[in-house]
């Protein structure tokens, strides 16, 4: 019998947890049997990097706010902060941003991943020239890390804006799924 996938959705902030709750509840039928979802709040540091194989599929969603001030408190009174310290805490993240002696195939041949930042360019310094891009550098430098290393996508980075209504959270949840398939 072949093994079951693993879908492991991380997130960090108040409102990528609301958004990974929505990514699990939007679980296609045909995918439960086949697939076990887990949430994981950024601080629970379940394993690293490295210990997730190639059938697990790992789901950041992650919540930059304005100049690195903390968000709202998040399991057992971890405060988030949009300079990655929630991947600090849940990755051993100083090993893998600070560290240049990793192989650039480190990543190979373990897990997929896909990325969603959730940011607000109302936020924002210059509110008049801002778009979802400004406002995602968490989840825009962690993509780029894990690619460095070598990791896979599972699909491709996503960004969404409080500004825009989060419009781009909606097909990002249903490209994910897909890909998943």
């Amino acid at each position: 019998m072949p093994r079951k996938k693993t879908l492991v959705i991380v997130y960090g902030g108040e409102l990528a947890k609301d958004v990974a709750e929505q990514i699990l509840a939007h679980q296609p039928a045909d995918l439960q049997q086949e697939l076990t979802v887990t949430l994981r709040c950024a601080s629970e540091r379940p394993k690293t990097l490295v210990e997730f194989g190639s059938d697990t599929a790992v789901c950041f969603v992650l919540q930059t706010i304005e100049n690195e001030a903390a968000t709202e408190e998040v399991s057992d009174g971890f405060k988030m902060c949009r300079d990655a310290v929630l991947l600090l805490t849940f990755f051993s993240y100083y090993l893998f941003r600070a560290r240049k002696t990793h192989a650039n195939d480190l990543l190979a041949d373990k897990f997929s991943f896909a990325v969603l930042g959730l940011g607000d360019s109302n936020l924002l310094f210059d509110r008049q020239t801002t778009s979802a891009k400004d406002c995602n550098q968490v989840a825009q430098e962690l993509d780029a890390r894990l690619v460095m290393l070598g990791g896979s996508r599972q699909c491709p980075l996503g960004m969404a804006d409080e500004r825009s209504g989060l419009k781009e959270v909606e097909p990002w949840i249903q490209g994910l799924w897909e890909s998943l398939r």
